[in-house]
């Protein structure tokens, strides 16, 4: 199999295929393709792409993580998610950037981080209380 461009890198990409079906725990280097079905965590230092008939129940840990199938778990995306139209995603996220397409479900909680500062309630609670006239 020929090296593909993904996300404009040229990088090997491992594809569980429609069909095919794995139970356990998955660690990669380099990036992912989830056509099939995961009962299992997924945790890969590149990129993971969940196809359409794609299903994982389980984490997932990425640099990237787009879903265009159905995932029930928590998601890490250290960089960017992406849920697609046809996505269904059942759990927490984290992640720096968030996308969501017109269409996509979505049922959890996320978290933005970026690495500044969190303003927590009594802080903003705080600054609202120094700007008020005298």
């Amino acid at each position: 199999m020929k090296n593909r461009p993904f996300n404009g890198d040229s990088e090997e990409i491992t594809i569980i295929s429609n069909g095919v079906k794995i139970e356990g725990k998955v660690s990669s280097t380099g990036n992912i393709r989830v056509d099939g079905s995961l009962q299992g965590d997924l945790n890969s230092r590149g990129n993971v792409t969940v196809g359409e008939q794609g299903d994982i129940k389980g984490e997932i840990v990425a640099n990237i993580v787009t879903i265009g199938g159905r995932v029930v778990g928590t998601i890490n995306a250290k960089e960017k998610l992406i849920l697609e139209s046809k996505c269904s995603l059942k759990g927490d996220i984290v992640t720096k950037v968030l996308v969501i397409e017109a269409g996509a479900k979505f049922d959890g909680k996320s978290s933005m981080e970026d690495g500044k500062e969190v303003i927590t309630p009594s802080a903003t609670l705080h600054l609202k209380t120094e700007n008020k006239p005298a």
